[in-house]
């Protein structure tokens, strides 16, 4: 995890309401956004295809987890989208968990170099991200933004009639 990438994530979660985060793609690489939440008085809990550090739950499948629907004001993603190999499956089941009036933020790359972990599938364009929040069928209010010259961060509310 690179510096701006837990700097834009702090900033985003300092201004969005709610208490418990689900950060999806949470192995502890290199840096979590654990801390951040922690510091800023929010329920933190990580969950990944994988167990390791930073792992609270691992999802047997990618694209369903074993958690029921609304579950979290906030679910965050950074440095993950890249590495999955569906993401117009991942991105509805990410809305999913998400409370109505929830807020989903989601960090990856649109530009950087190939990075296997296991694998590295995508860069990801602001039209691409507005189609992913559409599909999942439950997204409003995107907010998508090239932010350097690597990263894009997409932020999404999940619609409160969803």
């Amino acid at each position: 995890m690179h510096t701006e990438s837990l700097e834009r994530m702090r900033r985003e979660l300092r201004r969005t309401p709610g208490q418990n985060v689900l950060d999806v793609g949470a192995y502890d690489v290199n840096g979590s956004y654990r801390p951040i939440c922690e510091a800023l008085g929010k329920s933190y809990t990580g969950l990944d295809i994988v167990p390791g550090p930073n792992v609270d739950i691992v999802a047997a499948d990618p694209y369903r987890y074993q958690i029921p629907d609304g579950s979290f004001d906030i679910v965050i993603s950074g440095q993950a989208m890249e590495h999955v190999e569906q993401p117009w499956r991942w991105v509805p089941e990410l809305a999913r968990v998400l409370k109505p009036g929830g807020t989903l933020i989601i960090i990856t790359h649109h530009n950087y170099p190939e990075h296997r972990y296991p694998v590295d599938c995508w860069r990801i364009l602001p039209d691409g991200m507005r189609v992913l929040f559409d599909i999942a069928g439950v997204l409003c209010d995107y907010q998508i933004e090239m932010f350097n010259a690597h990263d894009i961060i997409g932020r999404a509310t999940r619609c409160p009639s969803a």
